[in-house]
C-alpha cells in the first residue's frame, strides 16, 4: 500500500534547489523563521556527492532545519523520513531526523516522540544517511508514534551539540512504507519468511512451526505453492491458505484455531480429503470435540473408509462429534454392490459362527448373510482366515448343517467397520444424500452410545444404519428423517432398511421414515421406540404391507410408544433366538405397546398392526401390554388387530401370563380384542349350564384361561319363573378350542351376566 500512488497525496518536499523559502530553522509551523536569505545557509549547486544541496553553518544549540508545507498523516499509514549528509569542517555534530506534529486545530500534538534516532558525524566527507519511521501505531522499528489526534507533520533534521560545524545536507525524502507493516497490520506471518520452499517436495514442516510460533496471536499465512509436511504438524495460531499442503497418510496436521471443514479443504485443496484429514486430528487432539462441516457438502465417489483415515487407531471412546454438513453420492463404481457365494457350516451349538466357510477370503467383513433359516439382517462380523470361520452379529434360527450362503456387501457413504471399538459418537445436523447409489453409515464393529441426531438419511440404496456387530449398544437416534428411494414401488418390491441393532439399550425417537421396507429390525432388549412416525402404504388395492418395526427376540423388553404406526405394522419374531424351540426361560416377554396411532388404508382384510411369528414350538406370551392405541382403517375393514403369523409354528395359549389390551380404540376393526374383557351373555331358556364365548375378541383369539368376576344383570329366574339368588361354579378353557368360559348353576335358571374374561393367569 503506497498512498502516494493510490490516493495521489503528495508527500516528497520541494528540493533545495528550487529555493529555501520553505524551509524553516524554527518548526515549520506558519510565521517560523525561514532559510531563504538565512546568513548561516546557502545552496551548493553541485556538491560531488549530492548535486544540488544545502549548506548549514550551526550556530543553535539544536539547529533545525523544518519543511513549512503540511505531511498528512492518515490512520494506518506510516512514513520513512531521509536524510543524506556529511560533515564539512569544524565541530562534529549530532544529527536525527526530526518533526512537528501538528493536530486538526494546528496546535502541537504533547506528549508524543518528536525525535528520531541519532548519530554523531565524526569524518569530514563521509555520507551518513539518517531515517526515522512516524505513524499513528505503536509497531516494531515506528520511532515515532503520534497517535490518532496527529492529523499533519512539518518534518526535517536538527543539528545537536556543539556550535560551528558546517554540514551539507542533501534533499529530504518522504516515502510512504506502509506495505513494510501490512503484515502487521493485517496480523499475518507467512511461512515463506521462516524458509518454507512450497515446491511440493521439500520437507516444510519445521518452518511451518516456525511460523506458528513467531505469530504470537496473528495470522499464519500460508502462501501460494504446495508445502509438503512430512511430519505431524500442530498450528496453534489463525492460519489463512492460499497455497495447499500434502502430507503422508499417517501424519496428522492439527488446525487449533481454525478446527473446521472449511480450513481443512483450503489446506489440501480438496473437499473429501479435507474431511479425512480433519477426522483423523478429531481422534488425536484433545483439544477439539467436534469438527463443523460448515455447511459443506462433500462429493464422494467411493465409501469414506473413516478408520483407513486414522490408521494409528482402531479403538476410541472419548465424546466426539460431527455437525453441520451434507455428504453425497457421486456416480462411479466405488458404489457397486457385491455378492459372494460360498459354502458354509453351522452348528447352533456355536451360534454365532459359521465354519468350514469355502473361499472365506472372498467374503468381505460387513456383509449380509442370506440362505435358508437365516433371519433378517445377518451380518459377518468378523472374519477368521486361518481357521476358515466367519463371525455372525446374530444366531441362525433354523441352519444346522452345511449350504451354501450368500454374503452381500452395501457400500455406505461413512464405513466406521473398519474400528474394532467406538463409542461415544455423534453426527448431528447432517444430510447422508445417497442419490440411490449409496448406503447410509456401517457402525463399528462394538462400541457404546452412537449418537445421531437431527440427520437425513435420504434415499438409500440398500440401508441407513447397519450395525454388523455390537456397535449399536446403547445407540440414539432422534429427530430424523429416512426418506426413501422406493416411492414409486409397490410395497413388495422395497428393499431398503432404515437401520438395524443387535445390542441392547437402543433408543429411537421421534423421527420420521418414509416407504422403507422395515424402517428398523431390533435385535437386542430394552429398547425404547418413542414419538415416531414410519409409513409404509402404497396406491395397491387390498395391498399387502411389511412390518414396520421388526423386534427380532422372544425377550424383547421393548417399549413402543406414542408413535405413528401408518400402513405398516410391528412384527415381534424369536428368529434371533439361538434355540428356537421354547424349553424354560420368558419366551415372548416384556413387551409394552402404548398410546400408539395406528392408521391403515385400502389394505387386505387380514392385515394387523401387531404380528407375532414364532420359531420353534411352545412359545407364549408373558408380559405383554398393548393399552392406549388407536386402531383405525379406511376404506376396508380389517379382521383384527393382532394376528400370530403360524408360518413356522403357532404360539402355545395355554401358557399366557400377564397379557393385557385394555383402553384401545378401534376403527373399521371386526374384532375388538380386549383382556381382561366383558362379555355379556343372555341366556333365555333355563339351563343349569352356561357357554361364555368371546366371540374371536380374546387377543390373538386366544383361550379363555381365566374369569375374574361373573355380575348378574337384572333378575335370575328359574324353570318356574321364580326370581332366585345364586351364584355359578365357574370352569374355564371351554368349548372346541378352550376359548369359553363354562358357568354352572345349582339348578337350570336363565337371565343374563357379565362376565369378565381374561386370556392370560
Amino acid at each position: 500500500m503506497n498512498k502516494a500512488i493510490t490516493d495521489g497525496l503528495q508527500l516528497m518536499p520541494p528540493v533545495f534547489a528550487d529555493g529555501l523559502n520553505v524551509w524553516s530553522s524554527g518548526d515549520g509551523t506558519p510565521g517560523s523563521d525561514l532559510y531563504s536569505g538565512s546568513p548561516n545557509a546557502a545552496l551548493v549547486p553541485a556538491d560531488a556527492d549530492f548535486g544540488g544541496c544545502l549548506e548549514v553553518l550551526k550556530t543553535e544549540s539544536t539547529q533545525k532545519l523544518r519543511y513549512t508545507g503540511q505531511t498528512p498523516l492518515l490512520p494506518g499509514c506510516y512514513l520513512q523520513i531521509t536524510a543524506r549528509v556529511k560533515a564539512i569542517s569544524g565541530n562534529f555534530p549530532t544529527v536525527r531526523v526530526a518533526g512537528w506534529a501538528g493536530d486538526a486545530s494546528g496546535a502541537n500534538v504533547s506528549g508524543v516522540i518528536q525525535i528520531g534516532p541519532a548519530r554523531t558525524l565524526d569524518t569530514y566527507g563521509e555520507v551518513v544517511e539518517i531515517s526515522a519511521i512516524v505513524g499513528v501505531g505503536s509497531r516494531g522499528g515506528v520511532n515515532m508514534v503520534w497517535g490518532p489526534a496527529a492529523i499533519y507533520g512539518h518534518f526535517g533534521i536538527d543539528l545537536v551539540g556543539a556550535n560551528g560545524g558546517v554540514v551539507r545536507v542533501d534533499d529530504i525524502e518522504i516515502t510512504d512504507i506502509t506495505g513494510v507493516f501490512l503484515r502487521d497490520l493485517l496480523g499475518l506471518v507467512d511461512v515463506r519468511d521462516y524458509g518454507a520452499i512450497g515446491n511440493g517436495v521439500t520437507d516444510d514442516s519445521a518452518a511451518f512451526e516456525a511460523a506458528d510460533a513467531a505469530a504470537n496471536g496473528r495470522r499464519v499465512m500460508v502462501s501460494q505453492g504446495v508445502y509438503h509436511l512430512a511430519g505431524d504438524v500442530t498450528i496453534d495460531s489463525p492460519v489463512t491458505f492460499v497455497g495447499t499442503v500434502t502430507m503422508p497418510d499417517d501424519k496428522v496436521l492439527v488446525l487449533a484455531k481454525d478446527y473446521d471443514l472449511p480450513s481443512y479443504s483450503a489446506a489440501f485443496g480438496d473437499d473429501t480429503l479435507g474431511f479425512k484429514k480433519a477426522f483423523q486430528a478429531l481422534l488425536n487432539n484433545a483439544a477439539h470435540e467436534s469438527l463443523d462441516l460448515g455447511g459443506r457438502k462433500i462429493n464422494l465417489t467411493e465409501p469414506l473408509d473413516m478408520q483407513a483415515a486414522v490408521s494409528n487407531r482402531n479403538t476410541y471412546a472419548t465424546r466426539r462429534l460431527i455437525r453441520n454438513g451434507q455428504f453425497e453420492a457421486q456416480d462411479g463404481p466405488g458404489w457397486d454392490t457385491t455378492v459372494t457365494t460360498s459354502q458354509a457350516t453351522y452348528d447352533p451349538g456355536d451360534a454365532y459362527r459359521l465354519s468350514n466357510v469355502v473361499n472365506v477370503a472372498n467374503i468381505s467383513d460387513g456383509a449380509l448373510v442370506t440362505g435358508i433359516g437365516v433371519g433378517r439382517e445377518v451380518y459377518v462380523r468378523s472374519r477368521n482366515i486361518a481357521q476358515q470361520q466367519l463371525t455372525l452379529s446374530a444366531p441362525l434360527f433354523d441352519a444346522a448343517g452345511s449350504q451354501v450362503f450368500s454374503f452381500t456387501r452395501f457400500r455406505y457413504l461413512l464405513d466406521f467397520g473398519g474400528f474394532q471399538q467406538l463409542s461415544l459418537f455423534s453426527m448431528t445436523d447432517i444430510e447422508f444424500q445417497c442419490r440411490d447409489r449409496a448406503s447410509g453409515i456401517l457402525l463399528a464393529d462394538s462400541g457404546i452410545v452412537f449418537q445421531l441426531r437431527d440427520c437425513f438419511i435420504s434415499r438409500p440404496k440398500d440401508r441407513g444404519i447397519t450395525s454388523k456387530g455390537s456397535g449399536c449398544q446403547g445407540m440414539h437416534i432422534d429427530r430424523c428423517q429416512f426418506l426413501s428411494a422406493e416411492d414409486a414401488l409397490e410395497v413388495p418390491q422395497r428393499v431398503s432398511i432404515g437401520f438395524n441393532t443387535n445390542a441392547n439399550d437402543v433408543k429411537v425417537r421421534n423421527n420420521r421414515a418414509t416407504r422403507l421396507r422395515h424402517f428398523g429390525v431390533l435385535g437386542g432388549s430394552n429398547n425404547q421406540i418413542l414419538g415416531n412416525h414410519f409409513f409404509q402404504g402404497d396406491g395397491v388395492a387390498n395391498g399387502v404391507r411389511t412390518a414396520g418395526l421388526v423386534i427380532a427376540s422372544g425377550y424383547c423388553s421393548t417399549v413402543i410408544s406414542g408413535n405413528y404406526i401408518d400402513n405398516c405394522f410391528v412384527e415381534w419374531t424369536n428368529e434371533y433366538d439361538p434355540t428356537p424351540d421354547h424349553t424354560s426361560g420368558f419366551s415372548f416377554s416384556a413387551f409394552t405397546m402404548t398410546d400408539n396411532v395406528c392408521l391403515a388404508s385400502n389394505v387386505a382384510p387380514w392385515f394387523s398392526y401387531l404380528v407375532v411369528k414364532p420359531h420353534g414350538a411352545g412359545h407364549f406370551l408373558n408380559g405383554v401390554s398393548v393399552q392406549g392405541n388407536r386402531f383405525r382403517c379406511t376404506q376396508v375393514n380389517i379382521d383384527r388387530v393382532e394376528r400370530v403369523d403360524t408360518s413356522f409354528a403357532d404360539l402355545d395359549f395355554s401358557r399366557f401370563k400377564d397379557v393385557t389390551f385394555a383402553a384401545n380404540s378401534y376403527n373399521q376393526v371386526n374384532a375388538q380384542v380386549k383382556s381382561p374383557l366383558r362379555v355379556q351373555h343372555t341366556e333365555n331358556t333355563a339351563s343349569d349350564t352356561w357357554m361364555i364365548d368371546p366371540d374371536g375378541e380374546m387377543p390373538f383369539g386366544g383361550r379363555c384361561r381365566g374369569v375374574d368376576a361373573v355380575v348378574v344383570n337384572g333378575d335370575l329366574r328359574n324353570a318356574g319363573n321364580v326370581k332366585v339368588f345364586a351364584a355359578p361354579s365357574v370352569f374355564v378353557e371351554r368349548g372346541p378350542n378352550s376359548t369359553q368360559a363354562e358357568l354352572r348353576w345349582a339348578d337350570d335358571y336363565s337371565g343374563a351376566v357379565t362376565v369378565i374374561m381374561r386370556c392370560d393367569t
